[in-house]
């Protein structure tokens, strides 16, 4: 069960992001509002939010989650791959001393980016991607065992991050979406696969035994809905301009 969540109110210069979605820039106004609305989500499934102010310096701030893994036993700094973002680790670690006593660290050459790296109970799936290198993986690996953890690799063909395309919900219950739907590794769970025209929804979080789904996608929300879970669906579209998702938007622990 998550108690804490940490998010960060996008900054007016979102509109900087990176991004390869090709949908336009988002509108800083309308994204303020639809943060507001996850903040709220988040507490209604019993989660106490600490709200980090905007840094214009970061324009891809709002996306919080890549700044650091927290597991049970340990907080990890990250080291996101993205040049752009190296520096917003500095500000959540500041704010985690307030929650954790252990801090382990991910360095140069190795990088990760928690985005892809899915928590299933105390193992953890990390992607291999642009963002996350191999010895970034394998860094991140050996600090997990480190606390008697474990972790595997999982590779990446076509997604921005493992997270992009799946989700795990708990009760051995596994969202995926494209180039994950024939992983062997992955075959273990029950599979809640999502169709071609709503893999945006490969992307979304449980809290707490209710599941937090991006609005407009009916049919995986179903199919989340019969697998005994209540849905909160949220509007995403300005995040969904810069390549975010649900998990992006917190860090929850």
């Amino acid at each position: 069960m998550f108690r804490n969540a940490i998010v960060r109110t996008p900054c007016e210069n979102m509109v900087n992001g990176i991004t390869n979605a090709k949908l336009g820039a988002p509108v800083h106004k309308k994204a303020l509002a639809q943060h507001e609305k996850y903040i709220e989500a988040l507490i209604s499934c019993g989660v106490s939010v600490t709200v980090l102010e905007a840094d214009n310096d970061f324009p891809d701030s709002t996306f919080i989650e890549d700044t650091a893994l927290l597991t049970p036993h340990c907080a990890i700094i990250a080291n996101p791959g993205a040049a752009a973002r190296k520096g917003e680790t500095k500000k959540v670690e500041e704010v985690l001393k307030d929650f954790y006593k252990n801090f382990e660290y991910v360095k140069e050459p190795d990088t990760v980016e928690p985005g892809d790296i899915m928590m299933v109970g105390e193992h953890f799936y990390i992607g291999l991607s642009k963002r996350t290198n191999k010895s970034g993986a394998e860094k991140t690996i050996s600090i997990l065992k480190k606390y008697g953890m474990t972790g595997s690799v999982v590779t990446l063909e076509k997604v921005l991050h493992l997270k992009t395309g799946m989700s795990y919900l708990e009760h051995n219950n596994l969202v995926v979406a494209g180039e994950f739907i024939e992983k062997p590794d992955l075959q273990k769970f029950n599979l809640l696969k999502v169709d071609a025209d709503e893999s945006y929804a490969g992307n979304c979080i449980w809290v707490n035994d209710k599941v937090l789904v991006p609005a407009g996608f009916p049919k995986i929300r179903k199919k989340i809905e019969n697998a005994g879970y209540e849905t909160i669906a949220l509007d995403m579209s300005e995040f969904r301009k810069l390549d975010g998702g649900l998990s992006c938007l917190s860090l929850r622990f």
